[in-house]
């Protein structure tokens, strides 16, 4: 019998699919900051070699390469969704995405044209309307494409097997797919310049009730997006302020520019001074915690652990503070003290949310996604002073000293059982050589399917940036001690068919694995 995919699945699954274009539009940024960076006059001024002109071609070109992902964010999102919630035919369904995208708009152009509401060229931003793939249309941003990508969604779950009549036969199956997309999207378009004024100024409403309070808005923010961070949901709260009205809106160079990392961008690609409005949602607020306070909570957890046991948890703690301080993914760290004591991870959420109001208060303005140190080095050394990149170093000390007195109190007071304290039943310490004699990945992939289950229960396989995200037939078969044996870091269980393995860095290695050795016919139970 098929399962009915439940809510908080939906909604975990959304949130992974913000991942792909997010990260890509990371990257991006960096090219964008670093051609940015090395074409400003202030840089020029300190190092005057870098003003030689196929220098300067060179960080021209990648500055125009890096605004690409900003430009088209709202068709990659209308094809990433789709593509990432479907469990079959997933590249069909990302071309509809496209498909049902770009016929949605012109369904609103024909509308706007009809009723003689098409603006001139020079009132465009002013009437609310905007260009896409050449198609005059209301400026939707981001949210357009969640629209599309949702709808696409819905249909290809519904359709992709659908049979014809046989005088129809040719278009059964996945062709009906973008057939249906296009047709329903078209229609979707055409009520859109109806309901989008009434939809708009709802998310205006949001966006001003964050600016209105102030230094208080970003510590919302980021204390909230920690807090759903154990529930893979984080994402969605993250995507809308980076790219709504909730983060703000404002007219950067005669350009209406909605969402904290659009602005950010758009000013930066046009050499713009950043306004601190935008950056105080962005990286900046993340990197007294992420550059200071983990690896000080990782310090903590070495000096608290037994002598003895001291380097056999080195290798986790470096690898995790590395994979904070540099890319910005927490979870390794975060992992080690979530499910051992709430109480660690409460105070974690504020600190989260202070850094947030620290960088707003002293006006550091320091944007990007990931809040580590490349973040730090590009979008903020680099710039100039003008962002005011030294606070951070000043806070962070500050970060550092609270955490690893906080970390270390509590771990001893409690008796916590961080890694290399008192030996559990659930923890098992392996050499560098026998985790790699457990195979590519360092981990046993046969040992994890029969934790899981078996082949079996595995409705659903696919992964974020840290996490293998499940769908089970019985979420009770899950050996979350056993898992964490085989090196997981934590298990959440979402609810009765959605589990979440956290893993670490590796995530990707150990899904391909598993879908390798499922498919290999090799399965047995262990």
């Amino acid at each position: 019998m098929k399962k009915k995919s439940s809510m908080m699945e939906f909604f975990q699954g959304l949130g992974r699919t913000f991942m792909l274009p997010v990260a890509l539009l990371a990257f991006m940024g960096l090219l964008l900051g670093i051609g940015s960076s090395f074409t400003s006059p202030a840089v020029l001024d300190k190092l005057p070699f870098l003003a030689h002109p196929i220098l300067q071609l060179i960080f021209a070109f990648m500055s125009t390469i890096g605004s690409f992902a900003f430009t088209y964010l709202p068709v990659m999102f209308a094809m990433a969704i789709p593509l990432g919630l479907v469990r079959k035919e997933k590249g069909v369904a990302a071309f509809s995405g496209f498909v049902g995208y770009t016929v949605m708009h012109l369904a609103i152009n024909f509308v706007l044209n009809a009723r003689g509401m098409l603006a001139e060229a020079d009132q465009m931003r002013t009437a609310g309307q905007g260009m896409v793939f050449g198609i005059q249309t209301l400026e939707m941003g981001v949210l357009g494409g969640i629209i599309a990508g949702l709808i696409v969604y819905k249909l290809h779950n519904k359709y992709f097997d659908i049979q014809l009549h046989d005088s129809f036969s040719f278009f059964s199956g996945v062709r009906f797919v973008p057939i249906i997309s296009s047709l329903l999207m078209g229609l979707v378009g055409l009520g859109l310049p109806f309901i989008w004024p009434y939809f708009a100024m709802f998310i205006a409403l949001i966006g001003k009730a964050i600016q209105s309070s102030g230094v208080f808005g970003p510590f919302l923010f980021g204390s909230g997006e920690r807090l759903l961070l154990p529930f893979g949901l984080h994402h969605i709260l993250v995507a809308l302020i980076r790219f709504t009205e909730a983060g703000g809106s404002m007219l950067v160079d005669g350009h209406q520019t909605a969402g904290a990392l659009n602005i950010f961008y758009e000013e930066l690609s046009k050499g713009l001074a950043i306004s601190p409005q935008a950056t105080a949602f962005l990286s900046q607020g993340k990197m007294p915690t992420f550059i200071f306070g983990l690896p000080a909570a990782a310090l903590a957890m070495y000096h608290t652990a037994s002598a003895d046991r001291r380097a056999s948890i080195k290798g986790l703690l470096i690898s995790g503070v590395v994979a904070t301080a540099v890319t910005g993914i927490t979870e390794p760290i975060e992992f080690l003290f979530l499910f051992v004591s709430p109480l660690l991870w409460v105070f974690h959420v504020i600190m989260t949310g202070l850094g947030f109001m620290a960088m707003a208060l002293l006006g550091v303005t320091i944007g990007n996604t990931d809040g580590g140190i490349l973040d730090f080095i590009i979008f903020g050394i680099l710039q100039g002073n003008q962002t005011k990149w030294y606070l951070v170093l000043v806070v962070g000390l500050i970060w550092f000293a609270i955490y690893y007195f906080v970390f270390k109190t509590v771990i001893l007071k409690k008796n916590l059982p961080t890694p290399g304290r008192a030996k559990l039943a659930s923890e098992t310490e392996y050499s560098r050589e026998e985790l790699k004699s457990k195979g590519q990945s360092d981990y046993d992939i046969p040992a994890i399917l029969a934790a899981l289950g078996g082949k079996d229960n595995l409705l659903s396989l696919d992964n974020c940036v840290t996490r293998l995200r499940l769908v089970l037939a019985d979420g009770d078969q899950v050996q979350d001690e056993r898992l964490k044996e085989l090196g997981a870091l934590g298990v959440v269980h979402l609810d009765k068919e959605n589990v979440q393995v956290i893993i670490g860095t590796k995530v990707t290695s150990v899904r391909n694995q598993l879908e390798d050795y499922m498919m290999s016919g090799d399965t047995h139970e262990l």
